[in-house]
């Protein structure tokens, strides 16, 4: 560990380690431990210091402390995650860091047991945080009753049930004019049915030069619930309009001086925009010996209109750009059937089976264009109307599963589950490409001491997990389906409950061995996707959470990664070059974070955090280093009975670093976006 990882160590556990003893101490009024309850390892609502992987879980109410508006801002204090706000899906999306792998497809986004992107890739762009009931967070692999699987975690939304009565009307603005308007209430019910709807009105800008979003969303869920057990339906409907920014070009080692801050290469007028309605509904039904059936369906149609540039040429020359026009047209289907039975004899077992399917065709034109490379100016392009490329996707991924838990004593615990994963696939006008493989996982959990609410756990697990390689409607992509994804990972241990349940630490240690990691690279100067050979993802882990009197929450974290190519042969400038002990590009070998959140019913609320990104690579040859950086959030309000006002600001440091790597722009890179400040105000009832 470097000098300046110790400092940043010491930092983000320090706050841990001070509030320690004051945790012990009986000052009025007492702090109360929360419970929190995860469904996304096991389907079954469970509390995640129990299941024998390492999950997560921020409450509705935590992110409501803190302000959250974005993924971003949701899991700035999660162990061992880093999200890029924008990239190449626009301003309004993010890129996730998870076991120090930043790919747009390696993790899977999971909204109300749906996967939301279904067999593509995450819809992070449409996602909504409005009404949220918690975020779970499983790093590591899917669980095996998950078609469209990852590799390093899951993120699962889980909005207020249908039959949550509060009411909340607000609206906030900000920087670079920013503003909205939202509302979450019950409707009137009838009879055994109840429903409640979300709705928002949006838009948000930013520094970088013509760019902003602004959405309207909206989301109903009924439901109903009686003897037989509990029946639902839910629809989405999101319109995003997008004014997409541009990445910053690096030359040799660091990035290009030639290109300001902020400048826009998009041509003038450029969009990014989507129109996406899911409807999505199931059952659960009580049936015999105790057994509960449940099912879940969901049908997504998603429209895509882009049209885009990129900078190519880092000189004030003619054709220095190239861009496209794209109409994307999706549909994706989704249902899962499954039955848990109720334990005997120690042992509970679920079984049951998934499809997910997909179809898109895309038809588009490319096109090239002049730009100032100060971007004094933005370039008129006449869009083209003859769209005379294509791509297309179809996709079957089908699988049955099992799963077990197995509670032989009081303090072991046993899961496992295998899947049979059957896949079809087929991109333009080529042929069926289909795939049979068993995946699995195992995992151990043993109670080394337990006392009243305290506790100390010890747990490992084995996964194998397999995925059909992510595709993303590029018009370089008819030359046929990648090899599928495939990895082998190891986790082990240690949770950790003290002083009355109002101390939780977790650490824990992995390894990822990646075969055919799917990653960019340019076809006919074009965006594509390759399959990138063999790589290792490896590190530790900590996180300490500290419930304080007074309403004062603390919490810390520390990560140490380590990614590296394995084997991966690339061509740079047609010469082929040997990528074995590089480390992955844009991989942090560190993070950290540190934050507190005073919460009291009525009176003053504040959030204060820190966030720490190491050093990475920008580039797969490892010749271009960027250095660490740190960002910095805080708030201040007032909260009523039945109002509250608050005051917001992120990256209050103004740190402009690169955090994400454009998978269109070759060799460019997207930056923290500035610094931003929000006032807001809610009305509760």
């Amino acid at each position: 560990m470097t000098r300046n990882d110790q400092l940043v160590f010491r930092i983000a556990l320090g706050l841990s380690v001070v509030a320690l003893p004051l945790a012990a101490q009986v000052v009025e009024p007492k702090p109360t431990p929360i419970a929190k309850v995860e469904v996304v390892a096991t389907r079954i609502p469970e509390s995640p210091d129990k299941v024998p992987a390492s999950i997560e879980v921020i409450s509705g109410a935590n992110l409501r402390d803190r302000g959250v508006a974005t993924l971003r801002d949701a899991l700035s204090m999660a162990t061992g995650v880093s999200i890029a706000p924008g990239g190449d899906a626009g301003p309004a999306s993010a890129v996730p860091e998870i076991w120090g792998l930043r790919e747009f497809d390696a993790f899977l986004l999971v909204v109300d047991d749906i996967p939301w992107g279904g067999a593509l890739n995450p819809a992070v762009a449409s996602l909504s945080l409005r009404d949220v009931e918690r975020i779970e967070i499983l790093r590591g692999s899917a669980p095996v009753t998950y078609g469209a699987t990852s590799f390093v975690g899951v993120i699962h939304v889980v909005h207020k049930a249908a039959a949550a009565k509060a009411t909340y009307l607000s609206a906030h603005g900000g920087s670079f004019g920013t503003g909205g308007l939202s509302a979450d209430f019950a409707l009137p019910s009838a009879g055994n049915w109840n429903s409640r709807l979300s709705a928002d009105a949006d838009k948000q800008g930013f520094q970088d030069d013509r760019t902003s979003y602004s959405r309207g969303h909206a989301l109903f869920r009924t439901s109903k619930v009686d003897e037989r057990g509990k029946t639902w339906l839910s629809a989405d409907l999101n319109i995003l309009n997008q004014d997409p920014a541009s990445p910053h070009a690096r030359e040799g080692k660091v990035l290009s001086t030639a290109t300001p801050l902020d400048a826009n290469y998009n041509p003038r007028g450029a969009y990014l925009n989507e129109n996406r309605i899911a409807i999505f509904g199931g059952f659960e039904r009580f049936i015999l010996g105790g057994a509960t059936w449940g099912t879940t369906a969901s049908f997504t149609h998603s429209a895509q209109r882009q049209f885009r540039g990129f900078l190519t040429d880092i000189s004030n020359t003619a054709n220095n750009a190239s861009g496209w026009k794209e109409d994307i047209d999706i549909n994706d289907f989704y249902g899962d059937t499954h039955i848990i039975w109720p334990e005997r004899n120690k042992v509970r077992f679920m079984a049951g089976a998934d499809l997910l399917a997909a179809g898109g065709e895309a038809k588009g034109a490319t096109f090239t264009y002049t730009v100032p490379l100060n971007g004094a100016s933005a370039a008129n392009v006449i869009e083209p109307t003859s769209l005379n490329k294509d791509a297309g996707n179809d996709r079957k991924f089908f699988g049955a599963y099992a799963s077990a838990e197995w509670r032989p004593t009081t303090a072991l615990n046993v899961t496992g589950g295998l899947r049979l994963n059957m896949t079809a696939e087929s991109r333009g006008e080529g042929a069926e490409v289909t795939h049979t493989r068993p995946s699995g996982s195992i995992g151990v959990m043993y109670s080394l001491w337990e006392k009243d609410a305290g506790h100390m756990r010890a747990f490992a697990n084995y996964r194998n997990t397999f995925k059909p390689a992510a595709f993303d409607f590029s018009l370089a992509e008819n030359e046929g389906v990648l090899d599928p994804e495939t990895s082998n990972s190891y986790e082990g241990g240690l949770k950790l409950r003290s002083a009355s349940g109002l101390v939780d630490v977790e650490a824990s240690v992995f390894r990822m061995d990646f075969e055919n990691l799917v990653t960019a690279t340019v076809v006919n100067g074009l965006p594509a996707l390759m399959n990138a050979g063999s790589t290792r993802f490896q590190g530790l882990e900590l996180a300490a959470d500290v419930n304080l009197p007074h309403n004062v929450a603390a919490r810390a974290t520390y990560s140490a990664h380590d990614s590296k190519f394995v084997d991966f042969v690339m061509a740079f400038d047609g010469v082929p070059t040997q990528l074995a002990g590089k480390r992955f590009e844009m991989s942090a070998k560190t993070l950290a974070s540190a934050g507190l959140t005073l919460s009291p019913e009525t009176g003053v609320i504040a959030h204060a955090s820190m966030n720490y990104t190491g050093d990475r690579y920008l580039n797969k040859r490892n010749t271009a280093l960027a250095p660490a950086f740190s960002t910095f959030d805080a708030g201040i309000g007032y909260r009523t009975a039945t109002m509250e006002f608050r005051v917001d600001g992120r990256n209050l440091g103004n740190r402009r670093d690169a955090v994400s790597e454009s998978e269109f722009g070759d060799a460019q890179y997207y930056r923290m976006t500035a610094r931003t400040v929000r006032a807001g105000i809610v009305v509760k009832y």
